[in-house]
């Protein structure tokens, strides 16, 4: 279904969620609204495919409809793998079950309901967050990243991406614009970009690049960078160093 949430006038635009409005609309938004999203997927999988370990868990989180988790599904080397996908929203959860259903596979996928800031995290090769983790409460950003780093393997990825910001105003009100005209030449009205605009306001909180980088850092990931940008959406790679031979 097409995007059509904000393209009429409301009074007062409450707080963007994912709900069944949302899920029924969802690959629509991404498509129009995130540059370089088929390609951050593409990438998911050949970084699955390189990474992924026989018997270890591969996470999905803050999957919505699955599409990452569908990716790393078809691009596992190993039958043995399992792969865990996990939201906080029962419609996203329920509509991916139903994408996964109709695609067979030998890989083994859980789709759990629930909050990634408490679920065990344990014998990881891969875990994504794609476009997760500007959705949570920024004070918790640092404990969930080390909690991750702690529950990969070692030589285990994390491929996280986001919406960043910058700190120079004039970059910033560049790479805005291009982001602007990506969207309306995707057939996004201004209103539409301004009421979503709103709806985001306080929910979806970016950090800039830097930020991400010294998080890595912090939760003890000894490599760690951007493998792809598209205006202001980057995706990063932080790999968990090996046991030494």
């Amino acid at each position: 279904m097409k995007d059509t949430l904000y393209a009429q006038q409301y009074e007062a635009v409450g707080a963007f969620q994912f709900d069944d409005s949302v899920v029924a609309v969802f690959p629509d938004m991404i498509q129009r609204s995130v540059p370089g999203y088929q390609t951050i997927l593409t990438g998911i999988g050949e970084l699955t495919a390189q990474y992924a370990r026989p018997n270890s868990h591969l996470y999905d989180l803050g999957c919505s409809l699955g599409a990452a988790t569908l990716t790393m599904r078809r691009k596992a080397p190993f039958a043995n793998c399992k792969v865990i996908g996990i939201d906080t929203s029962q419609p996203m959860i329920e509509r991916a079950q139903e994408h996964l259903d109709g695609f067979h596979s030998d890989v083994a996928v859980e789709l759990i309901c629930g909050d990634m800031t408490t679920l065990p995290i344990e014998n990881a090769s891969v875990i994504v967050l794609n476009f997760t983790l500007q959705f949570i409460e920024p004070s918790l950003r640092q404990t969930l990243l080390t909690r991750l780093y702690e529950g990969l393997n070692p030589g285990g990825i994390l491929i996280l991406s986001e919406k960043v910001h910058f700190e120079s105003p004039d970059l910033q009100n560049a790479i805005e614009h291009l982001h602007l005209q990506f969207k309306r030449a995707n057939g996004y009205s201004e209103l539409e970009i301004a009421q979503k605009r709103a709806a985001l306001e306080n929910v979806l909180q970016s950090d800039t690049a830097e930020t991400h980088l010294q998080r890595f850092a912090k939760a003890g990931f000894q490599t760690a960078g951007c493998w792809f940008q598209a205006y202001n959406f980057m995706s990063f790679l932080a790999i968990k160093a090996p046991l030494s031979k």
